[in-house]
């Protein structure tokens, strides 16, 4: 979140003027359309700074208002706010935000001049250079104030800049440190050879001094002695530290720590909530479904979604075909997870039949993400890949869709994200893990090793 920066007070030097100090200069951010697309109470999450919008980003909102995705639903609820604080005011004068500060807002024009600064610098008007006037119109009236336009639009902050207005990212939402992510798991070297093998032995141990300083709710361990070593699982309402096996789910089976731990992880009943991030070909929209297929007559569904990132921005309709049509070569990757596991067994195989009979009885089902929303989903596993494509908000707003015995599973890889208003930073994904690492029901695995072919490793690693 952006805030007030107070100039320092320095003390009164002898022989000065006591009444001499240095001034507050007030602060003004503009929002750009993408930042309340993004977050629709941004407008209220400026403390006692004052909120200027320009008047274009209200008419892109109006062009945003009608649909059922998410940015629709963003644009909506922005309107709304304006026009509540709005009730007793016009929008051309400074209106008080009732955000529990002293925040104001306002609507503000743009020049008016036949060729304004964006005109003259970048050659013709786009709804972006109307709303880089606005702000530097601002900047020519507020001579007392620092204006700056927020925006998660990269290249307009850019712009902005180049045109000496200062710029900055929504940080709401946003983690701040991803040199220190967290990743799930702790590698513990020199661990007495005892624990070890009570480990093996009983298939836990409570002796949870042996975890020291990384002790932590719901984490998984990679316990080492020199000549021995487990893998294990921490749950601090259990107070015992359980050993993690590599065994089979679904004709799956993991090949390193990580995608045990990840297994485990989906199969606890214990933990309604996972998070699974990982480089391509590291297993994880496999090791969920194959996690999900294991538990299936725990749950009435296996839902299998993802989020639709339309190529050029355009919307499915776009596209040729019906709806099914439009939506199947976004829905692939996850059909192609599902042909892997059931060709691990013959066709006579009772698992491989057991497959075709839940995809017929509509009992394993894929679909786009955008179908999900307003459904209550109970008893069902439910796997969102691509997670990282979704903002806080969207996640949140999936979670929240969880009823009784549902599990969640979402899946991503935050460096690759297709959406560009979002980064490694802002997404859903990486917002999730931060907020809720260590709490109860949720657990988290960051999968390291590229296990689908030695070429797709070789690219990860040096393209």
């Amino acid at each position: 979140m952006a805030a007030v920066t107070q100039a320092p007070i320095t003390a009164p030097i002898q022989n000065e003027s006591v009444k001499k100090k240095s001034k507050v200069k007030t602060k003004i951010y503009v929002l750009d359309t993408c930042v309340l697309l993004y977050d629709h109470s941004a407008i209220i999450n400026f403390e006692d700074n004052r909120i200027a919008i320009p008047i274009t980003v209200l008419e892109e909102l109006d062009n945003f208002k009608v649909g059922n995705e998410t940015k629709h639903y963003e644009a909506r609820e922005s309107i709304r706010i304006i026009d509540r604080l709005s009730k007793d005011f016009t929008l051309r004068e400074w209106i008080p935000l009732e955000n529990g500060r002293s925040g104001e807002m306002k609507i503000i024009l743009g020049d008016s001049s036949s060729q304004s600064e964006a005109d003259k610098a970048f050659g013709k008007k786009t709804n972006d250079h109307r709303i880089l006037d606005a702000a530097l119109n601002l900047q020519l009236i507020e001579k007392n104030a620092t204006v700056v336009l927020v925006s998660k639009d990269i290249n307009l902050r850019l712009k902005a800049k180049a045109l000496n207005l200062p710029a900055e990212d929504y940080l709401t939402g946003k983690v701040k440190d991803m040199k220190f992510a967290y990743s799930g798991k702790t590698t513990i070297d020199d661990l007495e050879a005892s624990v070890i093998r009570k480990m093996y032995v009983s298939g836990s141990t409570k002796k949870l001094s042996a975890l020291g300083d990384a002790r932590a709710n719901n984490h998984f361990y990679i316990m080492k002695n020199c000549s021995s070593s487990a893998l294990g699982y921490f749950n601090e309402s259990k107070k015992i530290i359980e050993r993690v096996d590599k065994g089979y789910a679904y004709g799956v089976k993991p090949r390193n720590a990580e995608q045990a731990f990840a297994l485990h992880a989906i199969q606890n009943p214990d933990i309604n909530l996972v998070t699974i991030c990982g480089d391509a070909g590291t297993g994880k929209t496999l090791l969920a479904l194959a996690g999900a297929l294991e538990q299936r007559n725990q749950f009435d569904q296996i839902i299998l979604a993802r989020p639709i990132v339309a190529l050029s921005n355009k919307d499915l309709g776009f596209l040729p075909g019906d709806a099914e049509e439009k939506v199947n070569p976004y829905m692939q990757p996850l059909w192609d997870n599902l042909n892997y596991i059931k060709n691990q067994f013959g066709v006579n195989e009772r698992k491989y039949r057991a497959i075709e009979e839940m995809r017929e009885q509509g009992k394993i089902q894929i679909c786009p993400l955008a179908y999900i929303r307003g459904r209550s989903l109970s008893n069902v596993v439910f796997i969102v890949d691509e997670a990282q494509n979704l903002t806080p908000h969207e996640v949140k707003t999936i979670i929240t869709r969880a009823g009784e015995n549902t599990k969640i599973i979402l899946t991503g890889d935050v460096r690759q994200i297709d959406t560009p208003y979002l980064d490694e930073q802002s997404n859903g994904l990486t917002y999730v893990i931060d907020r809720l690492k260590g709490k109860d029901l949720y657990c988290h695995i960051t999968l390291e090793k590229g296990e689908r072919s030695d070429l797709a490793n070789l690219a990860n690693d040096y393209l």
